[in-house]
C-alpha cells in the first residue's frame, strides 16, 4: 500500500463548521462503522468495481475498463445517482490522491484557510496518508499556521494514536452511544476503543471537541445524557461539547424516514449539560 496515497470521495474547499475557523475538508473513503443514521453513507464502504452503478449514470462519467471502474469528473453532473445505486454504501467517484496533490491545492487557496480537515468515512482508516500529509503540512514554510485536525469515530488504537498525535493539531471525537448494545445496534461495533480514545486524546491535550449524536427515542434518553455528563466529568477540564441533532436529509434505508431530532429537545439537553457544569455546549447553527 502507498501510504502517500489517499482514497478520498470528496474535498471540500472551504468550511466553517468542521474545525476552528476557515478549513478545507478531506472527507476519506470508507468507514469501519455501519451507522444506520450516517449522514454520508456513500463513504462507508470501498467500490469494488461490480458495474452495479453504471446503467444509473446518465452522463458516461463512469465506465468499466479491464475490470476496474473509471470515474471522469469532466462528465458528472453531481447527481449522485450512482450513490443511490450502490449495493454496498460505497462511492465510485472516489479519486486517489497524494501528498503532494492537498499541499497544493493548500498553496492555492493558502491566503483564505485557517486549516485542513480529515473526515470521512473514517479518516485513521488512513492513518499512514495522514501522517505524511500532516507532517508535509508543518514543514512547509508557505503553509505555516495552518491546523490540522482529525474528526474521528475513536475506533483507533492507542498504537494508532501514538502514530498520529504528534503531527495532530486537534482531534474531533464522535461517542454514538455510551450503552454497549445501544452502541453495537446503532454501529455494528463496540464503543470500547472510542471511549478508551476520547481518554487518551484528551490527556494528551488534543481533543478539541467532543460531539454526540442525539437520536430521538434512541440517543435522547436520561440514561444516555447521565453517561455523557459522568464521561465528561470523569475527563476533567473545560471540554466544548457539541450537540448534532439527527436529521434524515442524505441518510439512507430506514433513517431516510425517521424523523428529526426536535430544536426544543435539543436545546433542553443542552441546558442540563450547562447546568451540570459542562461546556461549552455547541447546538447547530441550522435546524432541517
Amino acid at each position: 500500500m502507498n501510504l502517500a496515497l489517499a482514497r478520498i470521495s470528496r474535498i471540500l474547499p472551504w468550511s466553517c463548521v468542521d474545525g476552528p475557523g476557515n478549513r478545507m475538508v478531506l472527507f476519506l473513503q470508507g468507514c469501519n462503522f455501519a451507522c444506520a443514521a450516517c449522514h454520508n453513507p456513500h463513504t462507508i464502504g470501498q467500490c469494488n468495481d461490480c458495474g452495479d452503478c453504471l446503467p444509473a449514470c446518465p452522463t458516461g462519467a463512469l465506465t468499466l475498463v479491464a475490470g476496474r471502474m473509471v470515474f471522469d469528473p469532466a462528465f458528472c453532473t453531481q447527481c449522485d445517482a450512482c450513490l443511490r445505486a450502490c449495493p454496498i454504501s460505497a462511492s465510485p467517484m472516489a479519486l486517489s490522491y497524494g501528498v503532494a496533490d492537498i499541499l497544493a491545492r493548500l498553496h492555492q487557496n493558502r491566503a483564505f484557510l485557517s486549516g485542513l480537515t480529515v473526515s470521512g468515512g473514517e479518516p485513521t482508516l488512513q492513518g499512514g496518508f495522514i501522517r505524511a500529509l500532516f507532517s508535509a503540512i508543518h514543514a512547509d514554510p508557505a503553509l505555516a499556521g495552518l491546523t490540522c485536525f482529525i474528526d474521528s469515530n475513536g475506533n483507533l488504537g492507542a498504537q494508532g494514536w501514538a502514530a498520529l498525535l504528534p503531527q495532530t493539531d486537534g482531534v474531533m471525537l464522535d461517542i454514538k452511544a455510551f450503552d454497549p448494545a445501544l452502541h453495537l445496534a446503532m454501529t455494528g461495533r463496540s464503543n470500547a476503543r472510542s471511549l478508551a480514545s476520547a481518554r487518551l486524546v484528551h490527556a494528551a491535550g488534543k481533543l478539541h471537541e467532543l460531539r454526540f449524536l442525539l437520536i430521538p427515542g434512541q440517543t435522547d434518553s436520561d440514561a444516555e445524557i447521565n453517561h455523557l455528563i459522568r464521561f465528561c466529568h470523569d475527563l476533567g477540564g473545560p471540554l466544548p461539547l457539541r450537540l448534532n441533532a439527527f436529521h434524515p436529509q442524505g441518510a439512507a434505508g430506514a433513517a431516510a424516514d425517521a424523523p428529526s431530532m426536535p430544536q426544543d429537545r435539543t436545546e433542553a439537553v443542552a441546558d442540563r449539560l450547562r447546568a451540570a457544569g459542562l461546556g461549552p455546549v455547541i447546538l447547530p447553527t441550522v435546524w432541517l
